[in-house]
């Protein structure tokens, strides 16, 4: 970290957002829960395993194709706690709103929020606003932290994936990136995606009543699959192939990042899973995926190994190392 100021590429969810948290944040608040790396934090109240996560939401724009912001900042949280294995129950809502924001836009914004809880059977129990003078914020900014059960004989974690284990990926990747990069910059051409923004509960519920021998689960939100395959790998100490005729891609979405220069394993999703299983169980798993309507384009994508790097096995037959994203692609995207 040689930069003396917080650049955009900091919250990028690449290189630099993990050279940050690990030598300023983690040394910081040194502990147990936090040290694992995971998007959530596991702990015990009584007899109960808890799951607590939170996050905050600052896309551009605040709609977009197929969503906005609320219904973003729900399944967000609710993902992430389900990362873990649990059952996700109570979230929080702050809101920080600038001095000037439209009633009619922040009460679509609060209504989808009701809606995505309720479908994702949440509630959402306490909050806080905050009205800041104009400039202070753009727009509105919210804040969603959750807490859920786990059960017992679920251990799920970042640091939890072995050697042999298979990778799946419930569905296409970089809908959510390429919808609102489109939607941000006004791009004149006739297009259908939308955000893949969608609650994954139910999917990992699924999952763990089929007893699949799971080790992890991990939603590839900013940094995208290539970057989120990285993190794992250095949670776990492990190195990993994926294959590039398995990766799932809309076609309109892969021709999208042709037209504009990007690589579709670096773009945020906010709907899909990365899953790492037993080898024996990874078809058992996959079936069960496939099962729901957020899985059925899901595919076995690769295989972890003993290399301690990601490489993708490309249409070819060469190999190319998949690294953490560097620089900034497409800021403010959550």
């Amino acid at each position: 970290m040689n930069d003396k100021k917080v650049l955009l590429d900091y919250g990028n969810g690449g290189k630099k957002s993990y050279d940050m948290i690990s030598k300023i944040i983690l040394p910081a608040f040194d502990n147990e829960y936090l040290n694992k790396l995971d998007d959530f934090a596991l702990f015990n109240l009584d007899s109960k395993r808890v799951s607590f996560s939170t996050d905050s939401y600052v896309i551009d724009p605040i709609f977009f194709p197929g969503g906005d912001i609320g219904e973003l900042a729900v399944n967000g949280t609710v993902n992430d706690i389900s990362m873990s294995g649990a059952t996700p129950l109570f979230i929080s809502a702050a809101f920080m709103i600038e001095e000037g924001f439209l009633f009619k836009d922040l009460k679509t914004i609060v209504n989808s929020m009701a809606k995505a809880s309720k479908k994702a059977n949440v509630k959402i129990v306490t909050g806080d606003t905050k009205i800041v003078s104009k400039g202070s914020v753009d727009k509105i900014f919210i804040n969603t932290s959750g807490v859920g059960v786990v059960e017992e004989g679920i251990n799920i974690s970042g640091n939890n994936v072995k050697v042999g284990d298979k990778i799946i990926l419930s569905g296409t990747m970089a809908d959510h990136g390429i919808a609102i990069l489109l939607k941000r910059e006004n791009l004149n051409f006739t297009s259908t995606i939308v955000t893949d923004s969608a609650p994954l509960n139910g999917m990992i519920k699924n999952i763990i009543s089929s007893k699949a021998d799971v080790h992890c689960f991990r939603d590839p939100t900013r940094g995208g699959v290539g970057t989120t395959l990285n993190e794992i790998a250095l949670q776990s100490n492990v190195g990993m192939e994926i294959y590039e005729d398995k990766l799932p891609i809309k076609e309109e979405v892969k021709g999208a990042c042709e037209l504009l220069g990007f690589d579709p394993l670096y773009i945020a999703n906010e709907g899909k899973l990365l899953v790492f299983v037993a080898p024996e169980d990874a078809d058992k798993a996959l079936s069960v995926i496939k099962k729901n309507k957020f899985g059925k384009d899901a595919s076995i994508i690769g295989t972890v190994t003993d290399s301690k790097k990601v490489y993708l096995k490309t249409l070819i037959g060469g190999r190319r190392i998949i690294d953490m994203m560097s620089g900034t692609q497409l800021p403010r995207i959550c």
